[in-house]
């Protein structure tokens, strides 16, 4: 009997040792592990903000907008059903007060001890709102320029702000976001060099917008100068002083092409095309996407060079 038991305390043994050998010569995939632990869940105000966030979390997280398809993001505030969301998530993400005035107010609603909260544009350098010379409807004002995803060397600092947020709810996984970061990081930089030197020479500098001024940080990362009827929140009324300075701008200028947004009424755009004689091109400020690029699975980049395509067209520039 003893001796049984002694042989049974043996293979025992043996069978431990070789199986913490296995696991130190073969030990299991990070992605074999990952499917176990839940996933971060991520909300995102903005759908750049979303691309971000799912570029460096990859398979990790949980990306949604909080943002409905279509919805115009300056005039949109959130119901009790999207606080909710909020409430739900691990990580919540935003530009500003600049864009988002409503945050301060669905965070204190929250009140969730372990909601991670990243503001995007936090030190980041930005830029005085254009008022555009519009009567804003509503009673609402931003001081400050909130598009700053549109500089992608700012943009970066975004990344890395995510990065960090999700490395420090999730540290286990903290190289798998940093490395994920600069793989996206690597593709803006791409984008930004396309754009410095695509725009490098060109007959014009300026860019006349039918809708909001939001391409302001674009504009001073390329040497550009935006017109545009409205100010930095498209529900301004554009004033009659301001029609007259962007037909005057076409026109001394000799532009051809005028800029209207995807999300914005295009109707001011094409009556004002018919009255300068040019013709009308978009430009996507890449706040949100509509149904049909929702359902294209259009992506931030992918906007981003379009906007490049158009940009080239409308200001005549050289090919590189």
């Amino acid at each position: 009997m003893k001796k049984q038991i002694s042989n049974i305390l043996l293979k025992n043994r043996t069978f431990l040792i070789w199986t913490v050998a296995l696991l130190v010569l073969f030990p299991p995939s990070s992605s074999s592990l990952s499917k176990s632990q839940p996933k971060l869940k991520v909300m995102a105000s903005l759908f750049p903000l979303q691309e971000f966030a799912g570029a460096v979390g990859g398979d990790r997280i949980q990306a949604t907008l909080l943002l409905p398809p279509g919805a115009e993001v300056h005039t949109w505030e959130p119901k009790p059903s999207d606080v909710v969301k909020i409430a739900q998530a691990d990580v919540f993400i935003y530009i500003g007060p600049s864009m988002e005035p409503w945050v301060d107010k669905v965070l204190k609603t929250v009140q969730a001890k372990d909601l991670k909260v990243v503001e995007a544009s936090r030190g980041l350098p930005l830029l005085e709102a254009d008022d555009g010379g519009g009567k804003a409807k509503g009673g609402r004002s931003e001081k400050l320029d909130p598009h700053v995803w549109l500089d992608f060397t700012l943009a970066l600092n975004m990344v890395d702000a995510i990065a960090v947020a999700f490395s420090e709810k999730d540290p286990m996984h903290a190289p798998f976001y940093r490395n994920n970061a600069e793989n996206y990081k690597a593709k803006l930089r791409e984008l930004d060099q396309k754009y410095l030197e695509a725009l490098a020479k060109c007959r014009h500098r300026y860019i006349l917008l039918s809708g909001h001024a939001a391409f302001a940080y674009l504009a001073r990362r390329y040497g550009l100068q935006q017109i545009s009827l409205s100010g930095v929140s498209p529900n301004a009324e554009p004033t009659p002083k301001r029609m007259a300075q962007v037909l005057q701008a076409t026109q001394k200028h000799g532009i051809k092409y005028i800029y209207s947004e995807e999300l914005v009424n295009r109707r001011l755009s094409q009556a004002l095309a018919k009255e300068a004689k040019v013709s009308v091109l978009v430009l996507h400020p890449g706040h949100n996407l509509t149904r049909e690029e929702v359902q294209k699975k259009m992506t931030f980049l992918g906007l981003m060079e379009m906007n490049l395509r158009n940009l080239k067209r409308g200001l005549e520039c050289e090919e590189q």
